[in-house]
């Protein structure tokens, strides 16, 4: 083996760059084979952060059907108002809703004119909607303990 290894170094340019070896197999890390490699970070969940969301989800569906509520009566309003077809499928639809959205406001004020009458209550009415779906989404945000 001394003789191999003496006749590469010989036959070896002193100005020839050494050629680097192939990558081998990969080095264990580990101290011992017999050893378990460790495990990943263990994942946490910061569940005053999924509190939050969820909080803030529920306290932002609430506000948007009281917007929602809000405007079917907005456009009852409308329609009575413009005179809109009765016979129509939307107007049906927002009628028969906003009926049931006005609850005891659609005959709170009676004005002789019907359209100052509807305007009044069902106006009345949305803004009841508005009013109540942001205080039930303050408490909401309150109670859940969400900013």
């Amino acid at each position: 083996m001394a003789e191999r290894a003496e006749s590469n170094e010989q036959g070896r340019d002193a100005g020839e760059p050494t050629e680097a070896l192939p990558p081998g197999p990969a080095v264990s890390t580990y101290r011992n084979a017999a050893e378990e490699p460790e495990s990943a970070p263990k994942r946490t969940t910061d569940w005053r952060l999924v509190r939050d969301r969820v909080v803030g989800l529920l306290a932002g569906i609430v506000r948007w059907i009281g917007l929602l509520f809000a405007l079917v009566l907005v456009l009852h309003v409308i329609f009575v108002i413009g005179e809109a077809n009765a016979g129509n499928g939307i107007v049906s639809w927002v009628s028969d809703w906003s009926e049931s959205l006005s609850l005891g406001f659609k005959d709170l004020f009676q004005p002789e004119d019907p359209k100052l009458s509807v305007l009044v209550n069902y106006g009345i009415a949305a803004v009841f909607w508005l009013v109540v779906s942001s205080i039930v989404a303050r408490v909401i945000r309150r109670v859940g303990g969400s900013a």
